[in-house]
Protein backbone atom coordinates (compact mmCIF):
# COMPACT_ATOMS: atom_id res chain seq x y z
CA UNK A 1 0.00 0.00 0.00
CA UNK A 2 1.72 3.71 -0.99
CA UNK A 3 1.41 6.17 1.50
CA UNK A 4 1.47 9.92 0.97
CA UNK A 5 3.93 12.18 1.94
CA UNK A 6 1.60 13.91 4.55
CA UNK A 7 0.70 10.09 5.30
CA UNK A 8 4.32 8.71 5.74
CA UNK A 9 5.19 11.50 7.38
CA UNK A 10 2.65 11.07 10.46
CA UNK A 11 3.40 7.35 10.76
CA UNK A 12 7.13 8.97 11.71
CA UNK A 13 5.63 11.40 14.00
CA UNK A 14 8.01 10.26 16.69
CA UNK A 15 11.99 8.68 16.71
CA UNK A 16 10.01 6.31 18.40
CA UNK A 17 7.48 5.38 15.96
CA UNK A 18 10.53 5.26 12.75
CA UNK A 19 12.34 2.82 15.00
CA UNK A 20 9.14 0.72 15.72
CA UNK A 21 8.67 0.22 11.82
CA UNK A 22 12.41 -0.53 10.97
CA UNK A 23 12.23 -3.28 13.17
CA UNK A 24 8.61 -4.13 11.46
CA UNK A 25 10.33 -4.20 8.26
CA UNK A 26 13.08 -6.83 9.78
CA UNK A 27 10.52 -8.98 10.84
CA UNK A 28 8.54 -9.19 7.85
CA UNK A 29 11.35 -8.62 5.49
CA UNK A 30 9.90 -5.78 4.01
CA UNK A 31 12.64 -4.38 1.98
CA UNK A 32 10.09 -1.46 0.56
CA UNK A 33 9.08 -0.08 3.70
CA UNK A 34 12.56 -0.33 5.25
CA UNK A 35 14.17 1.41 2.88
CA UNK A 36 11.48 4.18 3.45
CA UNK A 37 12.40 4.90 6.69
CA UNK A 38 15.82 6.03 5.77
CA UNK A 39 16.86 9.53 4.84
CA UNK A 40 16.47 10.76 1.27
CA UNK A 41 20.64 11.81 1.56
CA UNK A 42 23.93 9.58 0.10
CA UNK A 43 25.15 9.97 3.66
CA UNK A 44 23.36 7.59 5.15
CA UNK A 45 25.39 4.74 6.83
CA UNK A 46 24.66 1.66 8.19
CA UNK A 47 27.40 -0.91 9.50
CA UNK A 48 25.67 -4.57 10.22
CA UNK A 49 27.06 -6.74 13.17
CA UNK A 50 30.68 -7.78 11.64
CA UNK A 51 30.18 -6.18 8.12
CA UNK A 52 31.49 -3.48 6.27
CA UNK A 53 30.18 0.02 6.21
CA UNK A 54 27.43 0.75 3.46
CA UNK A 55 27.37 4.15 2.80
CA UNK A 56 24.07 5.59 1.00
CA UNK A 57 20.59 3.97 -0.17
CA UNK A 58 21.72 2.04 -2.74
CA UNK A 59 24.73 0.03 -0.68
CA UNK A 60 22.08 -0.10 2.02
CA UNK A 61 19.25 -1.71 -0.47
CA UNK A 62 21.49 -3.45 -2.16
CA UNK A 63 22.70 -5.63 1.22
CA UNK A 64 19.47 -5.90 2.94
CA UNK A 65 18.03 -7.27 -0.49
CA UNK A 66 20.58 -9.69 0.13
CA UNK A 67 19.66 -10.23 3.67
CA UNK A 68 15.86 -11.03 2.98
CA UNK A 69 16.68 -13.64 0.73
CA UNK A 70 17.22 -15.66 3.93
CA UNK A 71 14.07 -14.66 5.34
CA UNK A 72 12.82 -12.08 7.69
CA UNK A 73 15.01 -11.04 10.80
CA UNK A 74 13.48 -11.38 14.19
CA UNK A 75 14.28 -9.09 16.66
CA UNK A 76 13.40 -8.38 20.20
CA UNK A 77 14.28 -4.84 21.27
CA UNK A 78 15.27 -5.55 24.88
CA UNK A 79 16.49 -2.09 26.20
CA UNK A 80 16.93 1.53 24.62
CA UNK A 81 18.67 4.57 25.54
CA UNK A 82 17.36 7.40 24.09
CA UNK A 83 18.73 11.03 23.97
CA UNK A 84 17.26 13.72 21.83
CA UNK A 85 18.53 17.11 21.20
CA UNK A 86 16.52 18.92 18.76
CA UNK A 87 15.70 17.48 15.53
CA UNK A 88 18.37 14.35 16.28
CA UNK A 89 17.36 11.64 18.58
CA UNK A 90 20.03 8.66 19.22
CA UNK A 91 19.44 5.55 20.77
CA UNK A 92 21.50 3.03 21.97
CA UNK A 93 19.79 -0.59 21.65
CA UNK A 94 20.47 -4.16 22.85
CA UNK A 95 18.67 -6.46 20.25
CA UNK A 96 17.45 -9.94 20.77
CA UNK A 97 18.52 -11.46 17.13
CA UNK A 98 17.19 -14.46 16.09
CA UNK A 99 16.68 -16.03 12.80
CA UNK A 100 13.78 -18.50 11.41
CA UNK A 101 14.66 -21.97 11.63
CA UNK A 102 17.99 -21.45 13.45
CA UNK A 103 18.36 -23.01 17.11
CA UNK A 104 20.39 -19.94 18.54
CA UNK A 105 19.89 -16.25 19.13
CA UNK A 106 22.67 -13.71 18.95
CA UNK A 107 22.84 -10.36 21.00
CA UNK A 108 23.57 -6.56 19.05
CA UNK A 109 24.50 -3.79 20.69
CA UNK A 110 22.72 -0.93 17.96
CA UNK A 111 23.08 2.85 18.09
CA UNK A 112 20.14 4.11 15.58
CA UNK A 113 20.16 7.93 14.85
CA UNK A 114 17.50 9.80 13.56
CA UNK A 115 16.85 13.57 11.94
CA UNK A 116 13.52 14.92 11.97
CA UNK A 117 12.54 16.11 8.51
CA UNK A 118 9.61 17.49 6.79
CA UNK A 119 8.67 13.97 6.11
CA UNK A 120 8.76 12.82 9.72
CA UNK A 121 11.69 11.60 11.32
CA UNK A 122 14.23 9.29 9.54
CA UNK A 123 17.28 7.12 10.24
CA UNK A 124 20.83 7.90 9.19
CA UNK A 125 22.78 5.58 10.81
CA UNK A 126 22.19 2.32 11.71
CA UNK A 127 25.20 1.18 13.44
CA UNK A 128 25.51 -2.36 15.18
CA UNK A 129 27.80 -4.51 16.48
CA UNK A 130 27.93 -7.84 18.42
CA UNK A 131 26.80 -8.31 21.73
CA UNK A 132 25.74 -10.85 25.12
CA UNK A 133 22.98 -10.98 27.24
CA UNK A 134 25.81 -9.48 29.73
CA UNK A 135 24.93 -6.35 27.98
CA UNK A 136 21.17 -6.19 29.12
CA UNK A 137 22.51 -4.95 32.95
CA UNK A 138 24.64 -2.38 31.45
CA UNK A 139 21.15 -0.73 30.39
CA UNK A 140 19.33 -1.58 33.18
CA UNK A 141 19.73 1.22 35.63
CA UNK A 142 19.08 5.37 33.56
CA UNK A 143 21.72 7.39 33.01
CA UNK A 144 21.86 10.05 36.03
CA UNK A 145 22.68 13.87 35.61
CA UNK A 146 26.15 15.04 35.77
CA UNK A 147 27.13 17.95 37.10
Amino acid sequence: MRRSPAQQAALLASPDDTEAQFYEALQHADLDHLMALWADDEEVACILAGGARLMGLTAIRTTFESLFKRGAVHVTVERVRRLVSGDCAIHHVLERVQRPGEPQQAWVNATNVYLKTALGWRLVLHHASPGSAGDVQDLVSEAGILH
